[in-house]
């Protein structure tokens, strides 16, 4: 699983005017899935299911 920030570099991920993640395949907007017992939130695209990391 990738962090957001690598895959901003990689060109897997855009980010759209209103500075939300989105899919660079699908272009969907990712969902965000909280663990309030983990360090890092996890973004999931709804469409293809590809998973990134993102730190708090």
């Amino acid at each position: 699983m990738k962090s957001t920030r690598k895959g901003l570099r990689d060109g897997d991920l855009l980010k759209d005017t209103y500075e939300r993640l989105t899919c660079a395949s699908c272009e969907k907007t990712l969902k965000k899935e909280n663990d309030p017992d983990e360090v890092f939130a996890v973004r999931v695209c709804p469409e293809c299911g590809a998973t990134y990391k993102e730190l708090r």
